[in-house]
């Protein structure tokens, strides 16, 4: 099987060469980490630091995928957007938000966006993205179908972000699919909130742990909706998922 120097399975365009991504932003810092990580994939990367030199970079590269930062000096991503779009109409656009900027999340992904990713964010989670945003557009082939979690009759590509249970597609928001990867790579293993918070959160909220009683309830009624329950409470200890006992 074929391997990228990260230890995954190698993701080509279809015609084996390697893939393309640009990557916009104007944190100069920042972006050399984040191209780093994509060429140790075997891919072929540019950055540009504002809209103007990201268009003619897009232009001279054709990218599979733009990583995109909202906020850029001479523009904001949204434009830079309907502008890619000209360039290469199928390119895949993960944007770059702030934290607490729902409303560019929300236009973004209205705008035209694939998918988003919150600052600060881990260069697994950009990677992880940007390929199951690839292989679901068709603009990338991999040897092998990649890792997958399964507990009990709930199955999980990690890449494709994709979750099933007996078959079923699960249709689950950035944050309830971060939170059942926490529980399925834990499985039978009680985490409490505040491992919870810090590891599919990965800051402070406060004190606010009902965030974590809500995304479970969310969890619950997707993944044990109509079926045998497999998400549980230990109370006073926090959550645990475990297959079904027949």
């Amino acid at each position: 099987m074929d391997t990228a120097r990260s230890g995954r399975p190698a993701l080509t365009r279809p015609d084996g060469t390697p893939l393309r991504v640009l990557v916009v932003d104007d944190d100069p810092d920042l972006a050399e980490v984040l191209s780093g990580a994509l060429r140790y994939e075997g891919w072929q990367v540019r950055t540009a630091g504002d809209g103007a030199s990201a268009l003619t970079a897009a232009r001279e590269l054709l990218p599979d995928a733009v990583v995109l930062d909202v906020m850029l000096p001479d523009t904001d991503g949204f434009a830079v957007l309907r502008a890619l779009h000209t360039v290469k109409a199928d390119v895949c656009v993960l944007f770059l938000t702030a934290r607490d900027a729902v409303e560019d999340r929300i236009k973004g992904i209205t705008a035209g966006g694939d998918d988003y990713v919150t600052k600060p964010f881990s260069l697994e989670e950009v990677i992880a993205r940007l390929r199951g945003l690839l292989r679901r557009a068709g603009m990338a082939r991999q040897l092998d179908e990649g890792p997958r979690l399964t507990v009990g009759d709930l199955v999980m590509d990690e890449e494709a972000r994709e979750v099933t249970r007996a078959g079923e597609l699960i249709e689950l928001s950035p944050t309830e699919f971060e939170l059942l990867r926490f529980l399925m790579r834990n499985p039978r293993r009680v985490l409490s909130k505040a491992q919870i918070l810090d590891r599919v959160w990965s800051y402070d909220f406060g004190g606010r742990a009902h965030v974590v009683e809500l995304y479970i309830s969310y969890l619950r009624k997707k993944v044990d909706a109509g079926r045998e329950p497999m998400i549980h409470t230990v109370r006073g200890a926090g959550y645990v998922i475990k297959p079904v006992t027949p």
